[in-house]
């Protein structure tokens, strides 16, 4: 025999009715022995409690609601039932409503719905949704016949609840099957109690009235139909990656449920694992998939973490003081108190210390809770031995739950560690002996991040995404965007990961997207929007959004955008950035933004800010932190003034080679920027800093190569009118070296001691700047490992493609520091 039951959603329309009759009559036609438990019609029971609290209140619009309820079920029956079938089901389903009708009215009357009365009323529901549906299968060619559940089902007089009688129900169910071989059509939900009122059986009944008919017949499997495929990893709605589950223990199906999995409940499962009956979680709507299969049978070398769950609302309460160590009997006076006032607890927790213990409860008896708990302490909290019991509100409790953690290390290692590059903060940590589940209580706002990000670190086998704010779409910008769309179907293949820019912002406009922006489209989308670009508008969306492996990309070169660094990073957003401005500004400025990246426990990035796509900071840190001494640092930091210098040869004026250098993009919209030494400065004092010397701007010398009259001109167009009268200074400079064997090349350096200095030099055969050509940088790092032949990095140092790929490369390495 097999049991099955159908939810609400699964009847809620005569089309979806349909699907059902398809289901059962290919059972029936392969010869499966099954009764069928059903729910009221989807919406139903909503509406009869809805149109009980209005007569109830005196309000007479209950009637309204009554016709809909009287209406929804005779139109169901015009449907899906021929003529024949309708004459025999529409009188009955008439005295049914007569019977609501008057029910209804009684409760207007006496301004009064009592639990005993609103269980009676809720039976309408289940009566009229498997009775017509009987007479449907009949109609279909299946031998069924309605079975009203309180016939079969005896419990106590606990209205809304009701417990049941086992012994007394399954003997009734016995009997009534083998006197009954039909198809049985059976009402979810209710029962009865000795003497025949109308109970119910609570939360999840419908559940629960099946388990209960399989574990009276001893039946070989219960089929739970219901609108997902199955239990999933993590709740779809909150992860959009989750994916069913195709095996758990009773005990994995108990955890999942009581931290929010609404696929089944636990008093559904006792009767079933009493009888180690197994059960199948199915999707009504798609009939043909496996769904989820629960038994007593354990896999241990599956995944240690069946799935993740999360109770979305919780308080948390912490009795804590000096009068609670040592003391015996604390717990069971703190939760005697609790039961007392049929408080149910959702999570305790409590340190070795024994100076405090935390449980958490429903906000709305949080109240109530430390009333009644300050009660039972009152004579400690008199004498200031307990402190008040403090209430935290606003909090989520998120659980991994598998049978097999147990058998596994790192688990709680993996938990904290997803936690907490994520920026996400626990409050309160639970984990029994069994291992069985590990719960934290965090803040309600990071719940849905909180999934996503273990749902990631424990279920490695789907793609990873990273989530991408980028400002700043000009020449680097726009690169970018190019590179990630080029390269996004070979990450997803290969490396498993899926690069999603989910906001993106100009100087006029800015657009966000959850899902991801298209990249086919973005000039346009962007163009389009309706949005105006609004820095601390963008900055706050980005927090709001709250999205797990969060990126912030900087390309400008604005001061402003970098003045936001430090609250982005506060807020547990990593960021790569070629703009220079932070990391150039005050040594204490530097210092704090790193601080604050190590201690929020993600990444501040700015590779490019020295050598764009060359790796010569990373290259530095690796030297340093093997223990190498570094003694000298000198460098062709410029790749534009590589470019100029490298092509100055006499062939030109200076002045035309500068020009063609900022047609290419190689310089800053200003070129004094560059010529005048400020943008090695900046490059050369990352250097220092990350060597250890905690240099400002002003320690580094420049010896200037600009005329007075060229520095000072008061626009770019004049100042390469200057420039152009000074072709013959820049000239001489150059003759004057090529005359001895030499090159001009701008050398930025640091010694030992130090000193950093930016100068013009001229370098001959013997320097291995001589040899540099197009737009190379060149760094030589001369250490105590390398100080016989210097360890030189060098390549391209300007350009849009290698500044964008040095910012791509950096947005890799975070997500492999993230996951």
């Amino acid at each position: 025999m097999k049991v099955l039951k159908f939810g609400g959603s699964s009847v809620a329309k005569p089309e979806r009715i349909r699907n059902i009759v398809d289901i059962l009559k290919s059972y029936y036609a392969e010869g499966e022995h099954f009764t069928v438990v059903f729910s009221a019609f989807g919406g139903v029971t909503d509406m009869l409690i809805q149109m009980s609290e209005l007569a109830a209140s005196g309000k007479e619009t209950y009637q309204d609601l009554f016709e809909e309820f009287s209406d929804r079920h005779s139109k169901a029956v015009a449907e899906l039932l021929s003529e024949a079938y309708q004459k025999e089901v529409l009188p009955q389903l008439d005295r049914n409503h007569e019977v609501l009708r008057n029910l209804l009215h009684g409760i207007f009357l006496v301004r009064e719905a009592s639990p005993r009365t609103m269980d009676y009323v809720l039976s309408f529901g289940e009566r009229n949704a498997a009775f017509i549906i009987s007479f449907v299968l009949q109609q279909a060619g299946i031998k069924s016949a309605y079975l009203d559940a309180r016939k079969i089902i005896k419990t106590d007089k606990k209205f809304n609840s009701a417990k049941v009688d086992f012994e007394l129900t399954y003997q009734k169910i016995r009997d009534y099957y083998a006197e009954h071989p039909e198809v049985q059509i059976v009402t979810g939900f209710i029962a009865s109690a000795k003497g025949g009122l109308t109970t119910t059986l609570g939360r999840g009944g419908s559940d629960y009235t099946a388990s209960l008919i399989a574990a009276g017949l001893d039946a070989k499997v219960i089929e739970i139909w219901t609108d997902v495929d199955g239990v999933l990893t993590a709740d779809p709605r909150k992860v959009k990656k989750a994916f069913t589950i195709k095996n758990m223990t009773y005990a994995e199906a108990m955890e999942m449920s009581h931290f929010g999995a609404k696929v089944i409940y636990p008093p559904t499962l006792q009767p079933a694992l009493h009888k180690q009956i197994p059960l199948y979680i199915k999707n009504t709507f798609n009939p043909t998939f496996r769904g989820t299969y629960i038994s007593n049978q354990s896999d241990p070398e599956g995944a240690p973490v069946k799935g993740i769950s999360s109770v979305s609302q919780i308080a948390l309460l912490t009795l804590s003081g000096s009068g609670l160590f040592g003391v015996p009997g604390i717990a069971a006076r703190l939760f005697g108190a609790l039961a007392q006032a049929s408080i149910n607890v959702i999570l305790i927790t409590q340190g070795s210390s024994e100076h405090s213990i935390s449980f958490a409860v429903e906000p709305q008896a949080a109240r109530k809770a430390r009333r009644q708990v300050e009660a039972a302490f009152q004579y400690e909290l008199d004498r200031k031995i307990v402190d008040p019991v403090k209430i935290e509100e606003d909090l989520s409790v998120v659980a991994i739950i598998g049978e097999n953690m147990r058998y596994r290390t790192g688990i709680s290692g993996r938990l904290f560690q997803a936690l907490g590059k994520n920026g996400i903060n626990i409050i309160a940590i639970a984990q029994g002996s069994s291992e069985l589940n590990i719960s934290v209580v965090i803040p309600q706002s990071d719940e849905t991040k909180a999934l996503n990000a273990l749902h990631e670190a424990f279920f490695l086998s789907g793609t990873q995404e990273l989530h991408l704010f980028m400002v700043g779409v000009g020449l680097i910008g726009s690169t970018l965007l190019k590179q990630l769309k080029a390269q996004n179907a070979f990450l997803k293949e290969k490396r498993s990961l899926e690069i999603k820019v989910v906001g993106l912002a100009n100087t006029k406009k800015m657009i966000f997207a959850k899902e991801g922006i298209d990249l086919d489209n973005w000039q346009a989308t962007l163009a389009e929007s309706e949005t105006t670009s609004d820095l601390p508008i963008f900055i706050a969306r980005m927090k709001e959004m709250n999205l797990t492996n969060s990126i912030f990309i900087d390309n400008t070169a604005n001061e402003k955008i970098a003045s936001y660094y430090e609250s982005i990073l506060e807020h547990s957003i990593s960021i790569s950035t070629p703009n220079k401005i932070a990391t150039s500004s005050s040594f204490l400025q530097y210092q704090r933004l790193k601080t604050i990246a190590n201690k929020r426990g993600v990444t501040f990035r700015y590779e490019t800010n020295v050598g764009a796509g060359l790796p010569v900071i990373s290259t530095l840190n690796d030297l340093i932190g093997s223990g190498d001494e570094i003694l000298q640092i000198q460098g062709v930091l410029s790749g534009s003034l590589s470019y100029i210098f490298n092509h100055f040869t006499g062939d030109q004026p200076f002045s035309k080679i500068v020009e063609e250098a900022k047609a290419l993009g190689y310089t800053e919209p200003d070129p004094r920027t560059d010529l005048s030494g400020m943008d090695v400065r900046r490059k050369i004092l990352i250097l220092a800093r990350e060597a250890g010397w905690p240099l400002e701007q002003e320690d580094v010398k420049v010896n200037s190569i600009l005329p007075p009259a060229v520095e000072a001109a008061p626009s770019v167009d004049e100042f390469f009118t200057e420039l152009a009268a000074n072709n013959d200074y820049f000239e001489n400079l150059r003759a004057t070296a090529e005359a001895d064997g030499k090159v001009l090349r701008m050398i930025a350096s640091l010694d030992e001691s130090g000193k950093a200095r930016i100068a013009l030099e001229a370098v001959g055969t013997d320097s291995p700047f001589y040899f540099l050509s197009g737009s190379d940088n060149m760094i030589v790092f001369v250490t105590a490992r390398y100080q016989d032949r210097p360890l030189v990095v060098r390549g391209p140092g300007a350009g849009a493609e290698v500044t964008a790929a040095g910012v791509f490369a950096e947005i890799i390495s975070i997500g492999k520091f993230l996951f």
